[in-house]
């Protein structure tokens, strides 16, 4: 079963994407703001990382470079999810070492089918 961890501070955006990926059989593992998400990483090593940008204390891209440094965890596969879509955002985030940027609002259907992309 492939892990999955959602890093997210929007409550209703976290439980969607907690129902969709556990009816697509992953483990799921959830993260309220970006220290939590490596918390959670560096325990359970997820395959993928769905990654807002825009949390209290530190932000996707500082999880994202903490990631990076990190032997243990920098091959997990990154996608940011995020509502900063201007294409400076982009380009930062996947100059950081994203796998692929999303920007809010998503389509489920595209997500997933990025997730499993990701995944192969």
């Amino acid at each position: 079963m492939k892990k999955i961890l959602i890093v997210d501070d929007e409550p209703n955006i976290v439980m969607s994407l907690e129902y969709i990926f556990k009816k697509e059989n992953f483990e799921v593992f959830i993260a309220r703001d970006g220290s939590e998400a490596i918390e959670i990483a560096e325990d359970n090593l997820p395959d993928i990382i769905l990654l807002d940008i825009m949390m209290p204390n530190v932000d996707g891209y500082q999880v994202l470079k903490h990631l990076k440094k990190n032997p243990k965890l920098d091959n997990i596969k990154v996608l940011f999810l995020s509502a900063k879509n201007k294409v400076s955002d982009i380009e930062l985030g996947l100059q950081l070492g994203a796998d692929k940027y999303i920007s809010k609002p998503f389509s489920t259907k595209k997500l997933v089918k990025e997730v499993k992309e990701l995944l192969k």
